[in-house]
Formats: structure tokens, C-alpha cells, sequence
């Protein structure tokens, strides 16, 4: 880290960094609770041509990744940022402006590009500036953004819309200046990367890699966490999409209850990520077994929320599972690539394991809305999320037993 920056900056840092996430989770969120109002406008669309809107959104973003790490180690963090929601900007008003679910697509297709600068830039500039031992915490606090979004997004858009009859695209011309304010906000307290080529290196040096950890970037291990990270994302890319219209159309919500409901679920996930981070860092010895014990939980937690009776069990069950679920989870695994990969190509594993996390973003909303078309429920999409929680556990404990069984014959 470099000292003259001082620790006000940092810190600062953190905060701009966190309203990152919260300009891109109110895009991302948005919309969802105003799908029946946008298949309406747009001439009665079918659930799965929705479900491409993310799609195309997802798809960009998950391409995007690696031409933004090389454009951050060519331009820096803060040009990268600029040109980034620059066309995120864009790619949000030409969505505002759509008389067609082909612009929507289009406008999403930008909105993705431009968000796939900011998960790069974010991690390099905390890893570059925040002391060692604040990064984790430091990691839940930016992650926390995005569950201020995602509530923001849904509620906004579920009481202007639904309760005061305000046309869908405003909600996008709205997400459009918290995004150019973004843009100027990056703008004006980021500072550029010196002339240090060295630093990035010098920040993750302090990382200590375990003995027998991964030699290679798809080493069973870091693999196995790769396919984790996708089935715990499937899960809530899918509530993240198609939890509002489930409400609505076949649990019997209304109005601002459906986007209020949503929005429970991202913000009891803030507490949540805090708690399970530090509770990882405090006990690092049993971190496997917390990530299993919440996967499990999670995995209950969406099963419970199609079998509940009446509203009061339901709700509980989205509450336990956005207290335990994606958010709580992803600096614990963060941490746990980290430690396993290769310090040489640390950056490189960290933007498999994004990718791999990200990429059930593009499958996930259509193969739902596909369900949905088919079945005229939503519930087999809750399953399926369950499911892959599950197999994702049941492997990662087959990869870990077998590691802790490898690594105690070679001590005796």
C-alpha cells in the first residue's frame, strides 16, 4: 500500500467503491418487479424472451472480463472505470428508450460491457490500497452495495410503477443518472495508479499460498470452487430475476409488497456478509465446514420458500436464505481462492472463479423463464437452484476429504 495515500483514502476508497455496487445492482434489479408491465408495453412477450433481457446482460458481462483486467493493467483503474459506466450510461437509455425487445437487448448488451469494468478495477484498487489484515472485511463492506442496490432497484421500481402508475422506461432513466453520477464520482476521488508496475505484485506478496496448494489454475481444488461459486450464483441469479413475478403470479403479492418482500432478502444479506466474514477470518481452520453448513442452509431455504403454506413461512425462508446465501459466501471464497491459487497468476484465478460465478447469470434467467413457459410455474426453477447448492456441497466436501486424507498419509 502506498503510504501517501494515508488511511483517510483508503477508507474513502471503500465507500466510492461500495456505491459502485449500488448503481449497478439498482440496474440490475430494477426491472424485475415490472416484468408483467414491460411484457404488456412490449406487445406480449413470452417469460423466456424476458429471461434473454439478462441473458444479454450477463453474457456481456462475463465476456467483458478479461479485455477489462488487460485494459486495467494498460490504462489503470480509473480510465477503465470511466469508459466503463460511461457505456453503461448509454446502454441504460437506449433500454429506457426501447419500443422493442430487440433495443431492450441491445441496450442490455452495452449496460454489460461497461459493468465488466468494475469488478477489476474495484478488487486491484482494495488489494493495492487497504491494509492486509482489513481486506476481507474491507471485501464485505464493498459486497455490501449490492445488496443496497438490489433493494433500492425493487422497491423503487415496484412503488413508482405498480403503486404510482409511472411508465416502466423512467425507472431506466432514473438508474441512468445514479450511474453518470457514479461516473462523476470516480471521476473526482479515485486517484490514478503511479508508474509502479511493482505494486500490484508487492500488495498480494503478504498472501501466504499452503503447502500442496494449487500449482495450476485448474487444479482440483480451485475447480471444485469454480463449479461452487456457479451453483451457489445460479440460485440467486434466479431469485434475483424471477423472485417478484413468482410473488405476484403465484404467491398472491401486490403492488409495493412485491418489490418490499424482494428487498428484504438483499438487505438482511449486509449483516449477513459482515457476520460470516469475520467469523471466517476468526476461525480460519473450520472455514470448509462453514461453507458447506451454509450451502446446505441455502439450498433449504429455497426448497422451503415453494413449499410454505401462508406468507409468514415464506417470508421467513427468503429472510434465512439472503442471510446466508451469496453474499455471506463470497468473500469467505474469495479468500479461500486466494490462498489456493498461485501468487504469479492470482489475478488470472480470481477472474475464472467471477466468470464461473457470473456465467450461471446467462443461463439461469432464460432456463427459468423456459420452466415457467412449459410448466406455468416457477417452482421446478426454485428446485433446480436447490439441487445445484446440493451437488455443489456434496462435491466440494468429496474434494476436501480427499485433500485432508492426501495430506495426512504424506505426514505419516
Amino acid at each position: 500500500m502506498n503510504n501517501e495515500t494515508g488511511i483517510e483514502y483508503w477508507k474513502k476508497l471503500i465507500v466510492v467503491l461500495c456505491f459502485g455496487w449500488v448503481a449497478i445492482w439498482i440496474y440490475r434489479t430494477v426491472l424485475t418487479p415490472i416484468y408483467p408491465e414491460i411484457q404488456a408495453a412490449l406487445g406480449g412477450i413470452s417469460d423466456t424472451e424476458i429471461g434473454f433481457i439478462a441473458t444479454f446482460y450477463y453474457g456481456a458481462y462475463c465476456s467483458g472480463q478479461v479485455p477489462a483486467s488487460l485494459a486495467v493493467e494498460k490504462f489503470g483503474q480509473k480510465l477503465t472505470l470511466l469508459c466503463g459506466f460511461g457505456l453503461f450510461t448509454v446502454g441504460t437509455l437506449v433500454i429506457g428508450s426501447a419500443s422493442g425487445i430487440s433495443m431492450v437487448y441491445t441496450g442490455s448488451l452495452f449496460s454489460g460491457l461497461g459493468c465488466a469494468t468494475f469488478f477489476c478495477s474495484a478488487y486491484s484498487l482494495s488489494g493495492e490500497n487497504v491494509p492486509e489484515n482489513r481486506r476481507a472485511f474491507a471485501s464485505a463492506i464493498v459486497n455490501s452495495g449490492a445488496a443496497i442496490g438490489m433493494g433500492i432497484g425493487l422497491i423503487g421500481s415496484s412503488v413508482l410503477v405498480k403503486s404510482m402508475n409511472l411508465a416502466w422506461n423512467y425507472v431506466l432513466y432514473f438508474s441512468a443518472a445514479v450511474i453518470f453520477i457514479m461516473f462523476i464520482v470516480f471521476a473526482l476521488m479515485i486517484k490514478p495508479r503511479e508508474n509502479e508496475p511493482v505494486r500490484v505484485k508487492e500488495a498480494h506478496a503478504p498472501t501466504p499460498v499452503p503447502e500442496g496448494g494449487g500449482s495450476n489454475l485448474l487444479s482440483l481444488e480451485l475447480v471444485t470452487v469454480y463449479f461452487l461459486y456457479f451453483c451457489t450464483c445460479y440460485g440467486y441469479y434466479m431469485i434475483v430475476t424471477w423472485l417478484p413475478s413468482y410473488l405476484q403470479t403465484e404467491r398472491g403479492f401486490e403492488g409495493a409488497a412485491i418489490g418490499g418482500a424482494s428487498a428484504l432478502v438483499a438487505m438482511v444479506a449486509v449483516p449477513g456478509a459482515l457476520f460470516f466474514s469475520s467469523l471466517a477470518d476468526k476461525f480460519k481452520a473450520h472455514t470448509v465446514k462453514l461453507v458447506i453448513a451454509l450451502e446446505v442452509m441455502a439450498a433449504l431455504m429455497l426448497t422451503f420458500t415453494v413449499l410454505a403454506s401462508n406468507t409468514s413461512v415464506l417470508m421467513i425462508s427468503l429472510v434465512v436464505y439472503g442471510f446466508l446465501g451469496k453474499m455471506a459466501l463470497d468473500p469467505i471464497l474469495i479468500a479461500f481462492v486466494t490462498e489456493r491459487a498461485p501468487k504469479a497468476r492470482m489475478a488470472r484465478a480470481l477472474a475464472l472463479f467471477n466468470l464461473s460465478g457470473m456465467s450461471s447469470s446467462i443461463v439461469a434467467p432464460p432456463l427459468t423463464g423456459f420452466i415457467s413457459d412449459i410448466t406455468g410455474s416457477k417452482a421446478i426453477g426454485f428446485y433446480l437452484s436447490a439441487g445445484l447448492l446440493v451437488s455443489g456441497a456434496i462435491i466440494f466436501t468429496l474434494v476436501y476429504l480427499r485433500g485432508s486424507t492426501k495430506a495426512t498419509v504424506q505426514a505419516a
